[in-house]
């Protein structure tokens, strides 16, 4: 994943092998395991990870790929145990979502000193949970890679509908500083690209758009991937024009 305010990367929330090749072959930058049918941040089985992971590695993709632990309570052993799995299976990034409840510093903490190999840990802070970015600073100091917002709810709002823009900036530049990557996810549809590319996250991740009906839980839909694949980089070209036409007018009132 690219520093802070460089490409915004396309994050892919798969279920299946078959899956993982549709969402690699739409150009995802980020091929994510999930399982919609087992709560907001579900985990596949390992099997299933280990086999996406497998043809990652033989195919010609420069993707890589994360995996969810599942809707775990703030508990340093159990998020060990279950990063410990995911790592195993060849993932890239494991990621923990923070729930409500438990010892969240300490679990933290706790995973951070886990001896996972060349995974790295990516926090999840739910925004309709009342997320606490001071957490936030406390993932740097273990070690984690990044953090993103996601939501828990999975009925129809969106990241959006929970959170004011600048909300979200807050949950940015406290990632900025703390040297970590930030991604957004939250039931985000093809009108919410544009605006939060502005925002400048490193990551945006989908799974609803993606679906048929914009059901989290059908199949991924090919012509919904390359939708979501061309509007973000319509974006991007859009803000990097916009940051160009303004350095261009700060160097000529120097």
């Amino acid at each position: 994943m690219q520093p802070y305010g460089q490409k915004v990367r396309f994050l892919a929330s798969v279920t299946s092998l078959d899956e993982a090749a549709v969402a690699m072959a739409a150009g995802a930058d980020l091929i994510d395991c999930k399982d919609p049918a087992s709560g907001a941040l579900g985990a596949l089985p390992a099997g299933v990870v280990r086999a996406i992971a497998a043809s990652m590695a033989h195919s010609m993709s420069n993707a890589r790929l994360s995996a969810t632990i599942g809707d775990l309570p703030a508990d340093g052993e159990a998020w060990t145990v279950a990063a410990g799995t995911m790592s195993a299976a060849g993932v890239d990034y494991v990621k923990i979502g923070v729930f409500p409840g438990g010892d969240a510093r300490g679990a933290i903490a706790e995973v951070g000193r886990a001896k996972l190999g060349r995974a790295r840990l990516v926090g999840v802070l739910l925004a309709d949970s009342n997320p606490d970015l001071s957490l936030i600073s406390a993932m740097a100091e273990a070690g984690f890679a990044g953090v993103m917002l996601d939501t828990a709810d999975k009925s129809g709002r969106s990241l959006t509908d929970v959170m004011t823009l600048d909300e979200i900036v807050a949950f940015l530049l406290a990632a900025r500083q703390a040297r970590l990557f930030a991604g957004l996810a939250g039931s985000l549809a093809l009108r919410h690209v544009g605006p939060l590319v502005t925002l400048g996250p490193d990551v945006l991740g989908f799974r609803g758009a993606l679906c048929a009906g914009h059901q989290r839980s059908a199949a991924l839909d090919p012509e919904r991937l390359h939708a979501v694949r061309e509007t973000l980089r319509s974006a991007e070209e859009g803000r990097a024009a916009f940051v160009s036409a303004l350095l261009g007018l700060k160097s000529s009132s120097a």
